[in-house]
Parts: C-alpha cells; structure tokens; sequence
C-alpha cells in the first residue's frame, strides 16, 4: 500500500503534499465529504497544513500525469501536507482514516529518508568527483612534463654531432 500511496504524494510549492480527491479514495469516502470537514474545523488546517491550487498550478498538475479522467470539478483542489494529512485524521476520526493515515505517515517518513540518502550519496559523489579531477590534473602534468623530457631527448639525437669520427 505504501507504494500506491506514494505515487499520490506531488512536490508542489517545495512541499509533498497529497490531493483532496487521492484523500477521499483512501479513506473511502467522498471527495466533498472531506472538504466539508475541513471546513467545519478550518481553524485546525492553517496555509502550512494545507492550501488550494490556483488555476495554473491545477492544470499543470493534470497536464504532468497525462490524465483527463480528474475532470468534473469547479474548484481547485486543496493540498495536504504531511501536518495537514494528520490533522485531517483527527477531523474524520473513523478507523479507518486513522489506519490509513498511519500508512500515510509511514510514507512520508520513507520519502523523507530517501531524499536524506540521496543528498548524502550526492554529497559523496561530488566529493569522488572532485578528488578524482585532482589526481586527473596530476597525472596530466607529470605526463605533460614526459612527453616534454621525450621531445628534447628526440631532438638531442637529431642534432648532428660535433667532434671526433671513427
């Protein structure tokens, strides 16, 4: 479930955030049932927790999954971070919203660890880079300084020599 559940968490505005409509499926329940709770209880969902899509910013996100089949709706749909995703668990308080949202929150932990190890492994491989373009620079220059030793040796032996013939 994880996994199914991860492909429902976008980047938009520099936060994971989960859809209204990807929500609802989870917890089984209708879309506006749960934009219904949320505005009953809007004092628990500040502009951290959760916001709206503008206009541009919904049909880019359609655009970006090559789907039509989201269609139907007037209205932008609401985002949920991850502190939204939880607060909104507490609003629906069934049982299973609050099974899902432990999956949910298993998710978001696992897609914070990933981000976390690809930074370090990024961290490491620019540190490799920039050691291994060092000892490159090295290597060039001592072959530069070969070939160098080489094109006087060369010409040395060009030269006519001077001196006594045998």
């Amino acid at each position: 479930m994880e996994l199914h559940i991860q492909s429902k968490i976008f980047q938009i505005r520099n936060q994971y955030v989960m859809l209204d409509k990807d929500l609802a499926e989870l917890y089984q329940v209708p879309t506006k049932r749960i934009n219904e709770a949320v505005k009953r209880n809007i004092n628990r969902f500040p502009k951290d927790f959760m916001f709206q899509l503008t206009q541009q910013e919904w049909q880019n996100l359609k655009s970006h999954n090559a789907t039509t089949s989201w269609g139907g709706r007037r209205t932008s749909p609401y985002c949920f971070t991850e502190h939204g995703v939880l607060m909104l668990s507490s609003v629906l308080k069934t049982d299973l919203a609050a099974k899902v949202n432990i999956t949910i929150m298993r998710t978001f932990v696992a897609m914070r660890q990933h981000a976390f190890n690809y930074k370090a492994l990024a961290a490491a491989i620019k540190s490799l880079e920039s050691n291994t373009n060092h000892r490159f620079a090295e290597v060039s220059k001592v072959l530069d300084a070969l070939l160098e030793h080489k094109h006087q040796q060369d010409d040395f032996q060009k030269r006519k020599r001077i001196g006594y013939k045998k």
